[in-house]
């Protein structure tokens, strides 16, 4: 079972930095992530999504493949390459992955405008060595699926960055 987890930070860069940290774990097997996003509100209010991969340009890129190959063929493989890039496109763009879009956008209404709230849905983790990388960057807790105990863990050790840093 996954957990999600939501970290504000008090800039865009700030959240980048953290995820590429994550990611840096990942490579190492310390945690296994099923998705990382990072979201910003402008100063209009309008909620803006970092995906860590497009959905629309990867299904346009496999289905010009399997458009051009089916094209090949049937002997007309430019209309192969443009009919399964543009299905493709459209089935990657109607495609969600990770965590849910709609829910993102409308947790992210809640963060002041400039921050930057990373959305991080853990599938396996080894706890303690994820908390000691990241809690240097301090970042105030939004929302878990953690554990009462595990939240208040994670909460006290950003909160314990936070103070340092200031």
């Amino acid at each position: 079972m996954s957990d999600l987890i939501v970290i504000v930070y008090p800039n865009e860069t700030k959240a980048e930095e953290v995820r590429q940290r994550l990611l840096e774990l990942q490579k190492e097997y310390i945690i296994k992530l099923g998705d990382a996003v990072i979201a910003t509100k402008t100063e209009e209010g309008k909620v803006k999504l970092n995906q860590l991969f497009n959905a629309t340009a990867t299904g346009a890129v496999s289905g010009s493949f399997w458009g051009m190959l089916i094209g090949i063929l049937f002997l007309n493989p430019l209309v192969g390459l443009a009919l399964g890039a543009t299905s493709g496109a459209l089935g990657g763009a109607l495609t969600d992955v990770g965590i849910n879009d709609a829910f993102m956008r409308d947790l992210s209404t809640s963060i002041e405008p400039g921050n930057g709230a990373l959305f991080v849905l853990v599938q396996e983790m080894t706890a303690d060595k994820v908390l000691k990388e990241i809690q240097g960057f301090g970042g105030v807790v939004l929302k878990t699926s953690l554990d009462e105990t595990k939240e208040q863990v994670l909460r006290d050790a950003l909160l314990q960055a936070s103070a340092a840093s200031a």
